[in-house]
């Protein structure tokens, strides 16, 4: 089973639990002020997706292995769930809506669609693949290594929360995630629709989800409904967490 973080009273276990799903090259570590801070009002419970963190690696990486592994983990912690997912985690987690619809109680998807992307990832397994990791002792050593590679300071911190200092490593399973690198940018056919409640929150300087995605969304999830955050781009939640705090907040206080 995946591996993950908990936060909150088990109190909350009157209402549905809130399961986040990070995105590629992310971990649940990415997520642990947002989840903290959510926690005052939900069970939060924050997974490192398969091949990341702290999770078991496989030789494959698409998104129905990654939707059977979200429902065994509602299954262990009880649902259904509210359920959040970023950029691949946000494919996942439509990918579990779709699968597994019995499974959650509402959907936000954070800046991504249901659709093939061209956007390259491969640069960024090349620049943490670049790291000599040989005699670093602080995350900020990896960071001046990723930012003479081009890597802009929000994502050197956070590629370098999947770092393992004392065991100098990189906390992801690069072979797989290679390997399957076609399947992470596309999405796969599935059967059915969701029709839970369900937001589509993205970026406004985001090109991730553009006007021409809405009818492959609403086929999909008849109950979308639209918002974006300002100034942000495709790292929403790391570029303006107040915002997308917000705004989960909201939504999760419409549909409770």
């Amino acid at each position: 089973m995946l591996h993950y973080n908990e936060f909150g009273d088990r109190k909350f276990d009157q209402g549905p639990a809130l399961l986040i799903a990070h995105g590629l090259y992310g971990s649940a570590r990415n997520w642990g002020v947002i989840a903290k801070r959510l926690s005052d009002a939900h069970r939060v419970i924050v997974v490192d997706m398969r091949n990341h963190g702290d999770s078991p690696r496989f030789d494959t990486h698409s998104y129905p292995e990654m939707a059977d592994d979200l429902a065994e983990v509602i299954d262990h912690i009880g649902g259904p769930v509210d359920v959040v997912g970023h950029s691949m985690g946000g494919k996942a987690a439509m990918a579990l809506a779709l699968n597994h619809p019995d499974k959650l109680h509402s959907l936000i998807v954070g800046d991504i669609a249901p659709v093939s992307y061209k956007h390259t990832q491969m640069h960024f397994i090349d620049a943490m693949q670049a790291v000599d990791l040989t005699n670093v002792t602080r995350r900020a050593q990896v960071s001046e290594q990723l930012a003479e590679q081009g890597i802009e300071p929000a994502l050197q911190s956070f590629f370098t929360q999947s770092l393992d200092i004392g065991e100098k490593r990189w906390k992801l399973h690069f072979k797989a995630l290679v390997a399957d690198m076609d399947k992470i940018l596309s999405f796969p056919q599935l059967d059915g629709e969701f029709n839970g409640p369900s937001l589509f929150l993205s970026g406004a300087n985001s090109d991730y989800v553009l006007p021409e995605h809405r009818p492959t969304i609403k086929a999909l999830f008849p109950n979308a409904r639209f918002a974006k955050i300002p100034q942000a781009g495709h790292w929403l939640h790391a570029e303006k967490p107040r915002e997308f705090e917000t705004a989960l907040r909201v939504f999760l206080d419409q549909v409770a």
